[in-house]
């Protein structure tokens, strides 16, 4: 009669939740999940409805639980501890009684590109990064709290504190929460070596730490309305939300350098993990924290499932059941296209959040299929330059385990592995970042967690990747161009 373990896993587009044993194995049929979408503009807008998002947490909660109840092989099965995952970054400011006052705004919310260059104008962006682990970037709370003291400074002064939508969800669901120091060191206000935030960058926000939620790693009892909805959580300890990047290494088994976790899902990643204080990455790259005693080292690119999503929604590319064996039939870069993947302004490893989505090459013979394997390649490559510039840091090439809704493909697991010309390997769970979020709950619970299984790998195949390098410094030239003469 072991214990149980409740994941959350609280994604951009989806939420899902499923409950694990406290081996680390998720009960597969316990799983749900529900979708939404963003809110886009072309102003750059990308803001969630919280509202939206409580009410898909909570139906997911309910549908895992009540097959909990209702599951015969589990009755009399406690649940021990509640863990959850949540996307990096996105900030919703919330008044004296956490209601919102403002959307969840997100990380690909990039109407904060003029206040994130004025604040490279303030401080120096390298220093920033040695200090915080961040860039000054969009993708971060610095430029966005900016933003919304300009262009709403009655709202923002209306805001009694600004917390994640991971803090916010929680609180709702059970009346208080924590902020651990995983979603800190993602806003770009924390020092993820000292542990505190940073107080230039505080200032320079017009807000001070009474603002911002506790940080701590500690659980809190499960109560409020989801303890009365369901009692079997009445009391359980909930931890708090850790960054999904940091649940997907944990999930992945990725928790020594040697091992890096590659996550395409909506966006996309490479990471590794390291144990100690000196929390330091190489410029462009990011340094998160998982907990006090581990961080993460990776970079993360805005476009990835999201631009595929566009691309098979706008072009007229064939019926998704015959894309699988028409892509296998195209292993090369034979469409003579160079892509530029910046639909959404891009993160690592260069920042160039003023150049947008770039396709050059097109011909009347060009088609939508052509155009979606250049943009799938686009986002392969970004990931390649991530991972050279990690095995440059590291000195050693660590073993890829990948992740996320790539794995639904062998012909993009294989086309994945040509284009970083490094083998990878299908992690055994595919939703590494519930994993990650059981995983956090059981560690601390001091379980000891059951090592995933090994996979077979994708090897490189010399010629094309010869092929992909080529096509990766093309794309290299093409940034490199619109930099210097556009902007």
């Amino acid at each position: 009669m072991q214990p149980l373990i409740l994941a959350l896993d609280i994604g951009t587009s989806s939420t899902r939740t499923a409950l694990f044993e406290s081996t680390g194995q998720r009960l597969l049929a316990s799983t749900a999940q529900k979708a939404y979408e963003l809110i886009t503009r072309i102003d750059g807008t990308a803001e969630l409805d919280p509202s939206t998002l409580l009410d898909a947490v909570r139906d997911c909660l309910s549908k895992t639980l009540h097959y909990a109840q209702n599951e015969p092989s589990l009755s009399g099965r406690s649940i021990a501890g509640v863990g959850t995952s949540c996307f990096w970054h996105s900030l919703v400011g919330v008044d004296k009684q956490a209601k919102p006052i403002t959307p969840i705004i997100t990380w690909a919310d990039a109407r904060c590109r003029q206040d994130a260059a004025q604040l490279r104008t303030e401080f120096p962006e390298a220093v920033v990064h040695e200090r915080t682990g961040c860039m000054l970037r969009t993708s971060f709370w610095p430029a966005q709290l900016r933003r919304l003291k300009r262009v709403d400074p009655d709202s923002f002064k209306q805001v009694h504190q600004w917390i994640s939508p991971a803090e916010w969800v929680q609180h709702s669901l059970i009346g208080k929460s924590n902020c651990s120091l995983s979603m800190a060191s993602g806003t770009g206000l924390l020092d993820p070596n000292t542990l505190l935030w940073d107080a230039p960058l505080l200032n320079a926000c017009l807000i001070s730490t009474h603002r911002l939620p506790t940080i701590s790693d500690l659980p809190v009892e499960t109560a409020g309305i989801l303890a009365r909805e369901f009692p079997e959580l009445k009391n359980v300890p909930w931890f708090p939300a850790i960054g999904d990047g940091a649940a997907s290494n944990l999930g992945s088994g990725c928790t020594t350098p040697d091992l890096a976790a590659i996550n395409v899902g909506t966006s996309a990643a490479l990471r590794i993990m390291q144990s100690g204080t000196n929390a330091k990455a190489p410029f462009g790259l990011f340094c998160y924290r998982v907990d006090a005693a581990r961080f993460l080292i990776g970079g993360a690119v805005s476009n990835a499932g999201n631009l595929r999503a566009w691309a098979l929604r706008e072009l007229q590319t064939p019926h998704s059941d015959q894309l699988e064996s028409l892509l296998a039939e195209r292993p090369g870069p034979d469409h003579g296209l160079t892509v530029l993947p910046f639909w959404t302004p891009e993160r690592a490893p260069t920042w160039n959040e003023d150049i947008p989505g770039t396709i050059l090459g097109l011909t009347p013979a060009t088609t939508g299929l052509d155009i979606l394997q250049a943009v799938t390649e686009a986002t392969y490559h970004r990931l390649a330059l991530i991972a050279e510039k990690l095995i440059h840091q590291t000195g050693t090439a660590p073993k890829f385990l990948v992740s996320g809704g790539i794995q639904h493909s062998q012909t993009a697991m294989q086309r994945l592995a040509d284009v970083i010309n490094h083998p990878v390997y299908a992690n055994p769970e595919k939703e590494a970042s519930i994993r990650g979020a059981a995983i956090f709950a059981i560690e601390k619970l001091g379980i000891t967690v059951t090592p995933l299984s090994n996979t077979g790998a994708f090897t490189p195949r010399t010629n094309i990747s010869e092929r992909y390098q080529l096509a990766r410094e093309k794309q290299k030239a093409l940034e490199g161009t619109l930099e210097r003469h556009l902007f």
